[in-house]
């Protein structure tokens, strides 16, 4: 926990304090405005939305537990045969959707913690740079450019294409789908 939360979760305990204290008094016959009691209040809600929403518990740096393979198109089907499901991801640094996909699916915790499941390989192709291995492979898949994500698994040995512009729901059922029922 950082400090910054630290002294605002501190505040907005005071802040709450200081609005039970008022209450307590004012039951007691103590003249407190209860417009004071609101304004605190409004404040400690408004802290406290801050805080749950800097804080949404998601984990932003789980992308880094991923253990990425260099894409080895030979060795998918040896694998889905074992019964392994195997995620491939070509990318590149200069393609900015694939960026987005970075950011909004294949970083998220959500899908991190499906990619680490124990019968899933993940093979990563980043085509920044030429690569004939990366070209033989799109070549055959008859597509020209970045991003290109596709799931095989025994229930789909010739794989599952994923749409170019990626969504949480479209990694979660392409792996789904590519798995033994």
């Amino acid at each position: 926990m950082g400090t910054i939360t630290l002294i605002s979760l501190v505040i907005l305990c005071l802040l709450l304090s200081a609005i039970l204290l008022l209450l307590w008094q004012r039951k007691k016959g103590k003249a407190i405005p209860l417009a004071v009691v609101f304004v605190l209040g409004f404040f400690a809600l408004g802290l406290g939305a801050i805080i749950g929403f800097v804080h949404k518990g998601e984990d932003y740096q789980a992308y880094q537990k991923l253990k990425w393979h260099s894409l080895a198109p030979e060795k998918i089907a040896p694998l889905v045969d074992q019964g392994y499901t195997v995620f491939v991801d070509i990318t590149s640094d200069w393609c900015t959707i694939c960026q987005t996909n970075k950011a909004e699916v294949t970083h998220r915790e959500q899908i991190v913690t499906a990619l680490m499941a124990d019968n899933i390989i993940l093979m990563q192709g980043n085509w920044s740079e030429a690569n004939n291995t990366i070209e033989s492979y799109m070549r055959h898949e008859g597509v020209p450019g970045t991003p290109y994500n596709k799931v095989y698994g025994p229930s789909a040995p010739n794989g599952i294409v994923l749409p170019s512009k990626l969504t949480i729901d479209d990694v979660l059922n392409g792996i789904a789908a590519a798995k033994v029922h």
